[in-house]
């Protein structure tokens, strides 16, 4: 169809139908469901009709393709114009083949494998029957109490934005009409949801439109610039507005500075949450608010069902705002082929071939294992085969390691890491015990652990946190493992015997009474699937940990926001004049935490020659370029991660003490050398100045350059315009 189709078909359309196909409702209201009919709670309290469900444009949370293809079949029969509903769906880090959960495919630092993963996920997700997934997840996060730091890729504006990138390419692939087996993509939550205070989910976000710009909008715009065809609004306010009714941020930020023509649907419930946020007195004035703030789709209330007519009538809402909605809606569906084709990729053959296929199966073992974090090694790891290994812990023989947002992954054909073990070395070597529930003990099962791990060579302690500790609704004011998991360690530790936790998490944890503990140290994550089999793999050594911290890990709570692009202040700590007490400081504490972005371990370890400036000057037409060699000084081969960090010693507003610019991954044998270069060039070095211009200043500034954020070695350069 072209525009001039569609508006022509939007002219066939009465007003309440224009106004149901802005209405979003889940899955058991639709004749063909599986579920229908099964409506308790609050969604019976909806009070929907029969119209609104007859002309509804989307549908929430309906997968499978039998499923999918009875509701629209049944859809079409039912709707005067004969208008494909679209159906969406939070695919957020797989469909049934479940990835590491997005955190974690962040610290892989891998954006051809995080742009894999998205494909995989949006061909099994196709089949089923799914048109949008509402990702990717882009908020940049520097709390962990908040559940949703796992959805992210980290605390770092230009990590996040080219993950975000990544993902888009990997939902939709270059052509959403001809290739049915990719799936339009929704960024969110629009805008800077991950600064909610406190750590604390729906929870306010305050902060200067110039902080925002240059933190926490970038990932955003980055997906929008690779093509994202939906935005999703937050719960949160941006400059005491919720986000779905704030027409600055909505209008005119995102549709006329950024040019977005696409999709903008709300959260669940977020256009009604205006009532309690305090911004409208009743449903009817959030309808107004959000129409007028520009947003298309309402999931799952009814204000602008119930009430945009009557602003329509007494002429207080232009019609043309309901026809712009109606329009971009209904170009989606064109571009996803759905007026030619309404059930597009479903298919009841293909998902029995495709969805949890050993290729599928295969590329979620890899991505594990290329996400998990080697945070300490004293020597003990990795195992050997004829070693007898003591395996202990809540997650040792456990499928709950798919994470948050991954509702269709079954645990019951998750790979357990006991099973991992014993699939790659064979059970000859390996006991095991639980020794305790995630947040329970009895006495029973602490005696069983340290009977289990009486005449072992080493122990391994599968810890960490039941996925409902995580996510969404998932927030924590104590970020430490469970109490009964630190006293299991505590226990085992008295057997003066080598130990070796993996933690299976969604957070940076506070890991007092781990860290100090145990020997070795590796953070799986929720590591998806494959993840038993992965972290065998890393385990025994078969595949060698490279991935690396993009969010930091607290030395303790009290820290916490804790990220390495900070500010310095006027007196800082470590500075040459610096008092002993009148300085930026905690009396009981250290400042840095106590693992920073970009840190991560591998089995093998690496040199840094003296890095070199091709000059000491930069200017607006040539650019610096940056070099150092790398040697494998260790016996076995393994993959670096260089980094390259800059400093402005002095700019117009206050600068962080370090930003990303740059990294390389190589591979090296023992031995081997290799020479990574970076190119620094001016526009690099810009940012938002206090009148939101975004330029750069002449000046001094520092390069480093080095394997993490803290590990750097400093390079001083000047730009000169």
């Amino acid at each position: 169809m072209s525009e001039q189709q569609l508006i022509s078909l939007i002219s066939q359309m009465t007003i309440e139908e224009k106004i149901s196909q802005l209405l979003q409702l889940a899955g058991p209201f639709f004749e063909g469901s599986e579920s229908q009919g099964e409506i308790t709670g609050p969604m019976a309290a909806m009070g929907v009709s029969d119209d609104s469900v007859r002309n509804s444009g989307s549908v929430l949370g309906l997968t499978g393709a039998k499923e999918v293809i009875q509701v629209q079949e049944a859809h079409l029969k039912n709707n005067r114009l004969g208008i494909p509903l679209l159906f969406m769906a939070d695919i957020v880090h797989g469909y049934k083949t479940i990835f590491p959960v997005p955190l974690a495919i962040g610290c892989s630092w891998d954006m051809d494998m995080a742009e894999n993963t998205a494909a995989i996920a949006a061909k099994e997700a196709s089949v089923a029957g799914v048109h949008v997934t509402f990702a990717p997840m882009v908020d940049l996060v520097r709390d962990p109490r908040w559940g949703r730091v796992m959805e992210s890729t980290g605390e770092d504006p230009f990590l996040n934005s080219e993950f975000a990138r990544a993902f888009v390419r990997g939902f939709q692939g270059t052509d959403l009409t001809d290739d049915h087996s990719r799936v339009a993509a929704c960024v969110k939550h629009f805008a800077a949801y991950g600064a909610a205070e406190g750590g604390r989910d729906y929870n306010t976000v305050d902060m200067s439109e110039r902080q925002m710009r240059e933190y926490y909008l970038p990932a955003y715009r980055a997906a929008l610039d690779e093509g994202c065809e939906m935005v999703m609004t937050a719960f949160n306010t941006v400059d005491g507005i919720p986000a779905s009714g704030n027409r600055r941020l909505m209008r005119d930020l995102l549709r006329d500075e950024w040019g977005f023509d696409g999709v903008l649907i709300s959260d669940w419930g977020a256009v009604k949450e205006m009532i309690p946020h305090g911004i409208a007195v009743n449903e009817a004035e959030a309808a107004y608010k959000a129409i007028q703030a520009g947003v298309d789709i309402e999931m799952m209330t009814l204000c602008y069902e119930n009430h945009l007519k009557a602003w329509i009538e007494n002429g207080q809402v232009n019609e043309s705002l309901i026809d712009e909605a109606v329009l971009r809606i209904l170009t989606l569906k064109h571009k996803l082929g759905l007026f030619d084709n309404p059930y597009r990729g479903a298919s009841i053959e293909l998902e029995e071939k495709l969805i949890l296929s050993e290729a599928h199966r295969q590329a979620a073992r890899d991505a594990a294992a290329k996400s998990s974090v080697l945070l300490k090694n004293d020597n003990v790891l990795p195992l050997k085969e004829e070693q007898k290994v003591a395996l202990i812990g809540p997650f040792s023989q456990s499928g709950d390691i798919l994470g948050p947002w991954s509702w269709l992954g079954s645990k019951e054909e998750a790979v357990q890491l006991y099973t991992g073990m014993v699939d790659l070395v064979g059970s000859t070597h390996i006991k095991t015990a639980q020794g305790c529930a995630i947040e329970t003990m009895t006495e029973a099962q602490l005696a069983e652990a340290l009977v289990t791990a009486q005449d072992a060579d080493v122990i391994v302690l599968a810890l960490g946190e039941h996925s409902d500790m995580s996510g969404e609704a998932g927030c924590r004011g104590d970020i430490t493992l469970p109490k009964v998991q630190l006293e299991l360690i505590t226990a085992l530790k008295s057997l003066n015997k080598p130990m070796v936790a993996v933690l299976f998490n969604g957070r940076p944890l506070d890991l007092h009474g781990v860290y100090d503990q145990v020997d070795a140290l590796l953070e799986a994550w929720y590591p998806g699937t494959e993840g038993g089999a992965a972290i065998a793999d890393l385990l025994y050594g078969r595949q060698n940990p490279t991935a690396r911290l993009t969010m930091s890990f607290p030395y303790a709570l009290g820290q916490v926001p804790v990220y390495y692009n900070h500010f310095n202040t006027g007196r800082p700590q470590g500075a040459p004049d610096a008092q002993i007490r009148y300085v930026s400081q905690y009396l009981d504490m250290p400042n840095e935490p106590l693992l920073p972005f970009g840190f991560g371990l591998s089995y093998t370890t690496f040199e840094y020659s003296e890095a070199t400036l091709s000059s000491s000057t930069i200017t607006m037409e040539q650019p610096l370029t940056i070099k150092v060699l790398v040697t494998n000084t260790g016996d076995r081969s393994g993959e670096e991660l260089v980094q390259l960090y800059v400093r402005d010693l002095s700019g117009e507003v206050v600068r962080p003490v370090k930003e990303l610019k740059a990294f390389s991954r190589i591979l090296l044998e023992p031995g081997e050398s290799q020479e990574v270069t970076f190119t620094l060039a001016e526009e690099q070095l810009r940012y938002h100045h206090s009148n939101l211009e975004f330029n750069s200043d002449s000046g001094d500034f520092i390069a480093f350059i080095g394997g993490n954020s803290r590990d750097v070695a400093e390079l001083k350069f000047t730009l000169t315009k």
